[in-house]
């Protein structure tokens, strides 16, 4: 063993013998890393493409006494970047020539040519991971509606300290932002259409635009977007958290329903809470709008107020209030369905509660545009 140890390390070197086969074997020896490379690297490759180009039958390794990932990579090189049919190495440097194949197959991934199909294939998976979390969503709404037959028929079942807590977290504590919110849109859209009616001399149709644009599209849509941001986000951190800390597993040890308690209370909250949010909201707004039609175009409060009933049916504010019951609906089902799927660690629930958000304003936007469509033929007359 001692003198094993003390056996003195060879300079790198490339010998090829003839076997008695008539078979060519190309013999490397010596210290084969970088230290040792680092002097007679030149003169290595050159010694290793006159033995390779010389139709080499086998390839013997077994008395490099020094190797590393850069002398693996250089005879790696010599190689063609694949391995001769013939190769006798010794176990331990076998991991160099591992490191050096999957170095080759991530290479030719990223050199294949580029796959036409592959935007195609993502649009469709993508579409199946709507389809399922639409079907998840709707399944929920139907066992919400089980459960809310059954506390109609057992008054008892009532959640109504949920019902109320929900009612002030939802609606009263988002009164101030929707109205900061809500009059700065007011403002802002005055400015910009009383500049442009002004050219016209159109001034007195600034009641119209912002009549029917505010309570009919804005008002609803801005205060769902600030509602599904705020309270949304809120209901699917609160699950998600009942996750992790089990509680809802306990609640279903014990036999009550997740959906009775924790989803019909919010989602009926929702439901009564942001219509009244969106006639507050359209009202600063409106009030916002009058407060720049009287800087911009000399148009007095009287005047803005008694033009509006004229200027905007009946119809609109119906509509705008029929909007924030549907967009409240969706937001709770979509902020509860995030949370109940949430895993019991803190990665899936920030993952989770941004899902969430994003979801359910995609999906204001996209049920309004449907909206949109379906009554655009009413509240013009």
């Amino acid at each position: 063993m001692q003198q094993a140890a003390s056996k003195p390390v060879r300079d790198p070197d490339v010998q090829v013998t003839v076997a008695g086969d008539g078979a060519r074997v190309v013999h490397l020896s010596g210290a084969w890393d970088i230290r040792a490379l680092q002097s007679h690297a030149r003169a290595l490759q050159d010694s290793l493409r006159e033995a390779a180009s010389a139709d080499a039958a086998s390839w013997d390794l077994t008395q490099i006494q020094r190797f590393d990932h850069v002398g693996a990579m250089l005879v790696w090189r010599v190689w063609g970047r694949c391995r001769p049919g013939k190769l006798e190495l010794r176990r331990e440097h076998e991991i160099f020539f591992g490191a050096c194949e999957d170095v080759g197959r991530v290479a030719d991934a990223w050199s294949k040519a580029p796959d036409w199909l592959a935007p195609v294939v993502a649009l469709g998976r993508g579409a199946i991971v709507v389809s399922r979390h639409a079907l998840e969503i709707l399944e929920l709404f139907g066992q919400v509606l089980i459960d809310a037959v059954a506390v109609v028929r057992r008054p008892r079942l009532r959640p109504w300290r949920e019902f109320s807590a929900s009612i002030y977290h939802i609606g009263a504590q988002a009164l101030g932002i929707t109205a900061l919110v809500g009059f700065l849109i007011g403002v802002v859209l005055s400015y910009l259409s009383a500049e442009q009616l002004r050219v016209v001399g159109a001034d007195v149709f600034i009641v119209n635009i912002l009549g029917v644009g505010i309570i009919r599209e804005l008002g609803p849509v801005v205060c769902s977007i600030l509602v599904a941001g705020r309270s949304g986000s809120a209901m699917t951190a609160q699950l998600g958290v009942m996750r992790v800390t089990e509680e809802l597993d306990a609640l279903s040890v014990m036999g009550i329903s997740k959906t009775l308690r924790l989803i019909l209370p919010k989602l009926a909250a929702i439901a009564v809470a942001l219509p009244l949010l969106v006639l507050w909201t359209s009202a600063i707004a409106l009030l916002g709008g009058a407060v720049s039609a009287k800087i911009e175009l000399g148009m007095s409060f009287l005047q803005f107020l008694s033009g509006l009933p004229a200027a905007v049916p009946e119809v609109n504010l119906w509509l705008g209030v029929g909007k924030g019951v549907v967009f409240g609906v969706l937001i709770a089902l979509i902020a509860c369905h995030f949370g109940l799927k949430i895993q019991p660690n803190t990665e899936s629930l920030a993952e989770g509660t941004t899902r969430s958000v994003v979801a359910s304003i995609t999906a204001v936007i996209i049920a309004d545009a449907i909206l949109a469509v379906i009554f655009s033929d009413v509240g013009w007359s």
